[in-house]
């Protein structure tokens, strides 16, 4: 192997910067102190480097999660929007998304450039995706997390005029999304 005249020179000059004349191997060499001895090296408790790789465990696997795999799985499924044509966003606008709520939603909007795109719910159960027998979500666009529970999600339709919001509440009967009626927004 041939090494470049730079990389001789440099580890030349360390050898000798390290062994001048003036050095002795006793002034370098740190004194001996009696210290106890340490304990076995087994016994010490693993010293942590940081987190381990991979994903990091979720602190409550029922909390609210917007950013689960499975709603942009279930987005990707949709058919698309019908106004623009275009397919929908799967970042969530609003919603409540948990894997063990009997009934859960998400809010999302159509993937265009419109000033005022279509926006829709899409239901979950046990953070499974419902494809059918849902009553239409078009239009929704936030949730009343006064009137949203386990079972029940209240989705609400807002015009951003105040006193205006409408709010229709679907509920998870058991085998299916059942509408239960508007609510006082």
């Amino acid at each position: 192997m041939h090494w470049p005249a730079t990389v001789l020179s440099v580890a030349a000059a360390l050898t000798v910067a390290a062994c001048s004349p003036g050095d002795s191997t006793v002034s370098k060499t740190p004194e001996q102190t009696a210290t106890a001895p340490a304990p076995p090296a087994a016994s010490a408790p693993p010293q942590s480097t940081g987190p381990l790789p991979g994903p990091a465990p979720a602190d409550d696997p029922c909390a609210i999660d917007l950013a689960a795999p499975a709603i942009a799985q279930a987005v990707s499924e949709l058919p698309r929007d019908p106004r623009s044509g275009q397919g929908w966003s799967p970042e969530p606008l609003a919603g409540n998304y948990s894997e063990c709520a009997q009934l859960s939603a998400v809010i999302i909007k159509a993937n265009t450039n419109q000033a005022n795109p279509n926006t829709r719910a899409v239901l979950f159960h046990q953070g499974k995706f419902i494809p059918t027998g849902v009553p239409d979500t078009y239009g929704f666009n936030d949730l009343d997390t006064a009137q949203t529970t386990g079972d029940t999600v209240a989705l609400k339709y807002s015009s951003g005029m105040p006193g205006l919001d409408s709010v229709v509440r679907f509920r998870w009967n058991g085998s299916g999304v059942e509408l239960i009626g508007n609510a006082p927004g």
